[in-house]
């Protein structure tokens, strides 16, 4: 009887083990998405403290990217970043009135643990559009949008994670001077929310077998 119970005994403890060992790989291994923000826009046609000249001549919007790595310990390859900018005169119903005005790409790049790394672009934009036209004529009435895709891989010691496609974007005012009006960085936002279903059911097996596992052996 007693050989029966250390044999049991043996068993729960090497399923406890491994039950423990799988959660620990699943925590040191699980992933995070970057963090991207807009640091700075500034857009010369809009800025009134420059002369007509200089406003009328300069058909190019500057943005500056902060791309975040949250992970401790693991890096971040990223395919080329496509950013797309697009305009809208009526802050009530942006996503209604919204017109694209440029589009600009970052080559692909690689950014280790923890680590920040910024990024200038820029966007030719036609003044001719009939929606520029009019924010040009009242700046105050513009609000635009910048959307950020790219696809990332993380790096987790020697191999690499399958690719992640990476969609966010963000609203940003412009101040009389041309450039955002808030001044800190604006926060681009998922435009899908993440699937979590496999991390949530991962999760509640292990811990729905601790459970059963302490019951079993402490009744």
């Amino acid at each position: 009887m007693s050989e029966s119970q250390g044999c049991c005994r043996c068993c729960c403890s090497f399923i406890f083990t491994l039950g423990l060992t799988s959660l620990f790989m699943w925590l040191s291994i699980r992933t995070s998405n970057p963090k991207c923000s807009i640091e700075s826009f500034y857009l010369p046609a809009l800025d009134t403290s420059l002369n007509n000249s200089s406003r009328s001549t300069n058909d190019t919007l500057y943005f500056l990217l902060r791309l975040e790595n949250p992970n401790k310990d693991k890096g971040i390859y990223y395919d080329n970043v496509n950013v797309n900018v697009s305009v809208a005169v009526d802050n009530d119903t942006p996503s209604k009135n919204r017109s694209l005005i440029g589009t600009s790409v970052i080559p692909n790049f690689y950014q280790g643990h923890k680590k920040k790394a910024k990024k200038n672009g820029s966007v030719e934009f036609n003044r001719q559009l009939a929606v520029f036209k009019a924010v040009l004529s009242n700046s105050t009435a513009a609000e635009f949008r910048l959307d950020m895709t790219t696809a990332v891989r993380f790096k987790i010691m020697v191999w690499k994670t399958k690719r992640h496609r990476i969609r966010v974007g963000g609203y940003v005012k412009v101040n009389g001077e041309g450039t955002k009006d808030y001044k800190k960085n604006i926060k681009l936002s998922s435009m899908a929310a993440p699937n979590k279903k496999t991390m949530s059911c991962f999760v509640a097996v292990v811990v729905g077998f601790l459970i059963n596992f302490f019951v079993f052996y402490f009744a």
